[in-house]
């Protein structure tokens, strides 16, 4: 059996998203969603080898420290180090090995690398605020990076986005692409932000919010969180339309 037969042997068609566990296309409270959200209805499209199987990423290209955003540069960045690992499954709560794991996020006072982001609030020279990892044969990846801080946006009257990191999930291929954000427990923004009370189902909504985690905290350097995420079937985590 060659690889081309091996490849095919492992291709499912992908399951849809449960009713009410995935944010709508059009939001109103989401200012600027509206204007981007499609007017018309979706059209679903098959699932084809070509848009389960290609085009690959490659592995080759993934750094040393590109899955700790902390030694990324000359100087020790500033603000609360975490850790923050889990796992990534399939619908049927299998790992899913060698999936490439991207994460984006402001710092620790709550300023993004961007020319756009202009708030007044500190850059970090040593921090850039991005990395990757592939999943292990466990479907297991893990980041060190920094407590992102809450920030202004200009959605609404005296609008803050709460503490969050960005996820993007690909799979085999680079169509099979998934986004989402990841908050952190006991947010007091949680009541306010229209992103997040996009998602109609408050166990969806938990689903996005990761556990602190003892075992993972390193004694005198670093605290762990933990967040699984699933990307499909009843437990699916909310991802971005």
């Amino acid at each position: 059996m060659g690889p081309l037969a091996n490849e095919r042997s492992i291709i499912t068609p992908y399951r849809r998203h449960e009713a009410g566990s995935q944010p709508p296309l059009s939001y109103p409270a989401y200012q600027s969603n509206v204007r981007r959200a499609p007017t018309k209805p979706l059209i679903l499209l098959p699932h084809t080898l070509s848009e389960i199987t290609g085009p690959i990423y490659g592995h080759g290209e993934i750094g040393e420290t590109d899955n700790d955003l902390t030694r990324q540069h000359g100087g020790e960045p500033i603000g609360e180090r975490i850790i923050v690992t889990g796992r990534v499954l399939d619908s049927n709560g299998r790992p899913v090995p060698q999936a490439l794991v991207e994460v984006w996020q402001a710092n620790s006072a709550g300023r993004y690398i961007h020319q756009r982001d202009q708030h007044p609030a500190p850059l970090d020279p040593n921090f850039t605020g991005a990395g990757r990892t592939l999943t292990d044969e466990n479907g297991v990846y893990r980041f060190v990076t920094l407590k992102p801080g809450p920030y202004p946006w200009f959605n609404h009257y005296n609008a803050w986005r709460p503490a969050h990191i960005h996820f993007s999930l690909f799979g085999r291929a680079f169509l099979t692409r998934l986004v989402t954000q990841m908050y952190f427990p006991g947010d007091p923004f949680f009541p306010y932000d229209p992103i997040f009370q996009s998602v109609p189902d408050e166990k969806a909504r938990q689903r996005m919010i990761s556990k602190f985690d003892l075992e993972t905290t390193q004694p005198n350097w670093a605290t762990g969180y933990k967040f699984d995420i699933v990307l499909r079937g009843p437990e699916a985590t909310p991802f971005e339309g």
